[in-house]
C-alpha cells in the first residue's frame, strides 16, 4: 500500500510539471485562438537559453530564470508582433502552418548550434535533498519545488486575468476582436503581450525540464504532446483545470511505470484518451467568473 501511495505522489509531483507545459498553450489559444505547434521546441530553447546562462554567468539553473523568463518573454513579444499577428483570421490552417514551421527551425536550429548530444543542467544539492512525509513515503525538494511553482505560477495568472486591466484586455480581445478595436484596445499589441507571458512561463517550464531530465534538440514535439493532453483533460480555458490535467496524466505515468517501465507513455496517452471519450469537453470545462 505505502508503495503505491508513493507512486501516486510522485505522479502527483510530475504533474506540476506537465501543467507547466501546458498553461500557456492554453493561455494562447484562450486569447487568440491560436495552436502553437511550436509550443514544445519553445520549451526546449528556453532550457538551451539556460544553459547558455549556466555557462557563462556561472549560476544555478534556478537563479538563471532571472533572465530566461525576460529573454523568452521578449521572444514571445517579437515573435507575435513580427510573424503570427499576420496569420491570425478566421482560418485556422495558416498559423497552424507557420507554427509547424518554426518548430522545425527551432529543432535545426538547435542541433546546428548544440548537436544532438543529451543535456542536463545541474542544480546542486536540491536535487537530491529529499522529505519523508510518511513512513515509505518520500518526495524530493526538488519536485515539491517545481509543484508549488505550478500553483503560484496559475493563481498569478488568474489574478491577473481577472484582476488587472491588461487581463480585461486579454478577455475582451478573446471575446470580440472588432469591438476590442473599437474601444481602443490595440490588439496585436495585446496578443503580442499574450505571447510573451505564454513564453515567460516556457521560460520556468523549460528550466525545470532541464535540471529533472535530459534534453536534447529533437525533444520538444513530446513535451507539446504532453501540454496538449493536459490542456484537454482539464478543460480548454481552464487553468485549475490544467494543473488538475497534468496531475492525472502525471500519476497514470507513475502507475504504468511501476506495472511496468515500458508502459510509463502508454499509460497516460490511455487515461487521455478515456477521458476524451467520457468527458470530450474536458474534465472541468472553462466557466464564466
Amino acid at each position: 500500500m505505502t508503495e503505491w501511495l508513493n507512486v501516486v505522489v510522485q505522479g502527483v509531483l510530475t504533474g506540476g510539471l506537465y501543467a507547466m507545459f501546458a498553461v500557456g498553450l492554453s493561455l494562447i489559444f484562450g486569447v487568440m485562438r491560436l495552436v502553437n505547434i511550436a509550443h514544445g521546441d519553445l520549451i526546449v530553447l528556453a532550457a538551451y537559453v539556460s544553459l547558455m546562462v549556466t555557462q557563462a554567468l556561472g549560476v544555478d539553473p534556478l537563479t538563471s530564470l532571472v533572465l530566461v523568463v525576460p529573454i523568452m518573454a521578449l521572444v514571445g513579444y517579437a515573435l507575435q508582433r513580427g510573424l503570427l499577428n499576420f496569420t491570425l483570421g478566421e482560418d485556422l490552417l495558416p498559423p497552424l502552418l507557420v507554427t509547424f514551421g518554426l518548430s522545425v527551425i527551432i529543432q535545426n536550429g538547435l542541433l546546428e548550434l548544440f548537436t544532438a548530444d543529451s543535456r542536463k543542467l545541474q542544480a546542486g544539492a536540491i536535487e537530491v535533498l529529499t522529505a519523508q512525509l510518511m513512513p515509505g513515503v518520500w518526495v524530493g525538494y526538488l519536485p515539491l519545488v517545481q509543484f508549488a511553482v505550478a500553483i503560484l505560477v496559475i493563481a498569478a495568472l488568474q489574478v491577473l486575468f481577472y484582476k488587472t486591466a491588461l487581463g480585461r484586455a486579454f478577455r475582451a480581445t478573446s471575446d470580440d476582436q472588432p469591438v476590442a478595436q473599437l474601444m481602443g484596445l490595440n490588439t496585436r499589441h495585446v496578443f503580442a503581450l499574450a505571447m510573451a507571458l505564454s513564453l515567460a512561463v516556457v521560460a520556468i517550464a523549460g528550466v525545470f525540464l532541464a535540471v529533472r531530465s535530459n534534453f536534447d534538440p529533437a525533444i520538444g514535439p513530446a513535451r507539446l504532446i504532453f501540454g496538449f493532453e493536459a490542456v484537454i483533460i482539464g478543460g480548454l480555458g481552464n487553468m485549475w483545470g490544467t494543473l488538475a490535467g497534468g496531475v492525472i496524466l502525471g500519476v497514470a505515468q507513475a502507475i504504468g511505470a511501476e506495472l511496468d517501465p515500458g508502459w510509463q507513455l502508454l499509460a497516460g496517452h490511455i487515461a487521455f484518451l478515456v477521458i476524451l471519450a467520457l468527458r470530450p469537453q474536458g474534465l472541468f470545462p472553462k466557466v464564466s467568473g
